[in-house]
């Protein structure tokens, strides 16, 4: 699913401008993502994690800054674009 959302979000790089809804959403999405992360580290001993699998360990301690710092990019493109008057 990671290199499907990176897709999509390639393919409508170019265009964004027109798209504000859309990135709107994209925020959202990546709220929600983030939210499940912070919940997840909450309910679960992260070390526990890392003893079972290293790679698994260092994907749950990154994947939810990802999410929350690309939520942060698209909220800046989505506030641009509702302040632009096009």
């Amino acid at each position: 699913m990671i290199m499907v959302w990176g897709g999509v979000f390639l393919s409508v790089s170019k265009s964004f401008h027109h798209l504000k809804w859309l990135i709107g959403i994209f925020v959202i999405e990546k709220s929600i993502y983030g939210c499940m992360w912070i919940n997840w580290l909450i309910h679960h001993n992260l070390s526990d994690v890392y003893q079972e699998d290293i790679m698994a360990g260092i994907f749950y301690s990154i994947y939810g800054i990802n999410d929350w710092l690309f939520g942060l990019f698209f909220f800046l493109v989505f506030s641009y674009l509702i302040k632009s008057k096009k």
